[in-house]
């Protein structure tokens, strides 16, 4: 067999294997380039040059950097902002929505902006009393377009871009994909309104996930009843400066307030045993007690807490104790700290019982309400002798917008975004230098930046670079590409475009679009080399063919995360989808070639 013939094999069963879906998308990725070895069509170096080359690189880097924008609370505020501000109108929701999610995908892309914002948006219609379904494939379509904005919106940009510099030497500009991608959005956006009502399927989910908006207020219900939990600061001016913690009893005033904690203000346990300025008292106990206790001390209540719990320095943590813990046998009480030195027990509640406010021993069972800094959250309730109820990261994103890393964190973006505009450094320069700074200045740690890999989408890149070196180097695109043109004959480079862009985007339905990327781009250089059009063109109608991956649930992550909450079925995506897909074609073949003539 000629080196053609086996690379078009390869590819017939590459393809084959990502419709057939019953083979993880690493292993076909992987299985093709190693058979591309084993049949000498590459040598080693091409075999595993993906994994060091500088596309991965780059999308990696954004991974942490999409990882880093969520965990500093952007995208909470980002939905806060979206409750506001759309009130009960269907139409200010969608365009709001929308335009959040387009936004948020040009910088942390497709699969990511939908997984930090699918949360809220489900909360959100359940709070407007609307079905999930009417918001979440709008909202998917939406990333869709606005993976096109910037060069950060998808990987398929970053391979459309690094297609360009090998073959003419200029790449494509930061914005330029905005301008095809600002009419995507705004047509998406219109169809949804016009049409999305008649069109958009009407579906129960099964389960919805958990709202953790309200977490402090009904956690206080929970083991609090009538009491109020409050964080009084102690000014320097106060009479508490200088007494013994222990001067104050259960019964101050008279009435029923617990001293529960003393805390620093970052919410770390204090260590001293008299009060000092700056200090945090937490309290329990009726809102008049507690605000009569704070005027007689001179005390200031902290505005910035949800009910004594959450703020953006600390939060709590509910964990169960297991059986056959090492806590059973042992003694808790409100106001204990825990081995760690890290954590307060604000309550201790046995099962089927009222929350105890004394001494009490722990049974297998047990609830502990748990508080402190974030990061100490995150390191000591992973432990086997207790189940944590919800992740304090979870409740930390949901309910904590702009958290103490959000300055950093944006300033970080901003340089980033900055660099790749202005091409100082080449791109995965910029991005690994983003993501290092955002571990160096603590908005992720490195065990949150290794979480942040989507490895199968990084493996996938690397295992299909040798694909589509192969199909270059072998003339596999050349022949397929001559194929294609004797198929459109004389029809011109229009027909030939409308040829590109149907089996782009037939393909983009049935495997990864950044596989499909992968496969097409050597060939439709080669469509523009025979052809003599614009290869900026041919590439322009790839990414936008590439991006709609709109008729079924498997076309991209995105696509399917919004499965299961909206309740959608595998059929339900191709009748909006089809509307929305002819858009895109209308803009990869009518609007492509006014930016970038198929001519020059």
């Amino acid at each position: 067999m000629t080196d053609v013939s086996i690379t078009l094999l390869v590819l017939v069963m590459v393809i084959a294997a990502f419709v057939w879906n019953r083979l993880p998308v690493e292993v076909v990725a992987l299985g093709a380039a190693l058979a591309l070895y084993g049949t000498g069509i590459v040598g080693l170096e091409d075999t595993f040059a993906g994994f060091g080359s500088g596309t991965v690189v780059l999308i990696a880097a954004l991974f942490v950097v999409a990882e880093a924008i969520d965990a500093a609370g952007v995208t909470t505020w980002l939905g806060s902002l979206l409750i506001r501000f759309s009130g009960t109108s269907r139409a200010r929701l969608m365009v709001l929505m929308m335009v959040l999610t387009a936004l948020l995908t040009a910088l942390i892309s497709v699969n990511g902006a939908v997984a930090a914002l699918l949360p809220m948006v489900v909360v959100l219609a359940v709070r407007l009393g609307r079905q999930p379904s009417e918001l979440l494939m709008p909202m998917a379509f939406a990333a869709h377009a606005g993976s096109l904005l910037i060069l950060t919106g998808s990987p398929v940009n970053i391979l459309i871009l690094n297609a360009a510099l090998e073959t003419t030497g200029t790449g494509i500009g930061f914005f330029e994909f905005g301008l095809v991608g600002l009419p995507l959005l705004a047509g998406t956006i219109g169809l949804t309104l016009w049409l999305g009502p008649s069109l958009l399927p009407n579906r129960t989910p099964e389960a919805l996930p958990k709202d953790l908006g309200s977490h402090g207020r009904t956690l206080m219900t929970h083991y609090l009843g009538d009491d109020r939990l409050s964080r009084l600061t102690i000014p320097a001016g106060s009479g508490l400066v200088g007494q013994p913690v222990d001067c104050i009893h259960n019964d101050d005033d008279g009435g029923h307030l617990h001293l529960i904690s003393v805390q620093q203000r970052d919410g770390k346990p204090a260590t001293s045993t008299v009060f000092e300025a700056g200090n945090d008292v937490v309290v329990r106990g009726g809102q008049p007690l507690i605000d009569a206790f704070a005027v007689k001390h001179g005390l200031t209540q902290d505005d910035d807490a949800t009910c004594g719990l959450i703020s953006s320095s600390y939060g709590v943590a509910e964990v169960v104790v297991a059986p056959r813990s090492n806590l059973v046998g042992t003694e808790a009480y409100p106001g204990m700290v825990t081995a760690s030195g890290t954590l307060v027990v604000l309550a201790h509640q046995h099962p089927g019982e009222q929350e105890s406010t004394g001494r009490s021993p722990i049974t297998a069972g047990d609830r502990l309400l748990l508080q402190g800094t974030w990061s100490a959250l995150d390191q000591h309730t992973v432990d086997h002798n207790v189940l944590l109820v919800d992740s304090p990261d979870t409740i930390r994103r949901q309910t904590v917008p702009l958290g103490p890393r959000a300055t950093p964190a944006l300033i970080v973006v901003g340089i980033m975004v900055i660099l790749l505009a202005t091409n100082l450094v080449p791109a995965p320069v910029a991005a690994l230098l983003a993501a290092l700074a955002m571990v160096v200045l603590r908005v992720v740690t490195v065990q949150q930046a290794h979480r942040s890999m989507a490895w199968t989408t990084l493996i996938l890149v690397a295992g299909m670079i040798p694909v589509s070196t192969a199909i270059t180097s072998t003339g596999t695109a050349e022949i397929l590409a001559e194929g294609m043109v004797s198929v459109v004959g004389n029809s011109g480079p229009l027909l030939l475009m409308v040829g590109i862009f149907v089996v782009t985007a037939v393909l983009g339905q049935l495997i990864s679009n950044t596989a499909t990327a992968l496969i097409i781009i050597p060939i439709a250089l080669s469509v523009a080399q025979e052809s003599s059009i614009n290869p900026y063109a041919v590439l322009m109608c790839v990414s936008v063919a590439s991006s709609a991956a709109l008729l079924t649930p498997v076309a991209t992550p995105a696509n399917m995360m919004i499965m299961q909450p909206a309740g959608y079925r595998f059929g339900d995506y191709w009748q909006f989808g089809l509307v929305i897909m002819a858009l895109y074609a209308a803009v990869a073949i009518l609007l492509v070639p006014v930016f970038w003539p198929l001519h020059t």
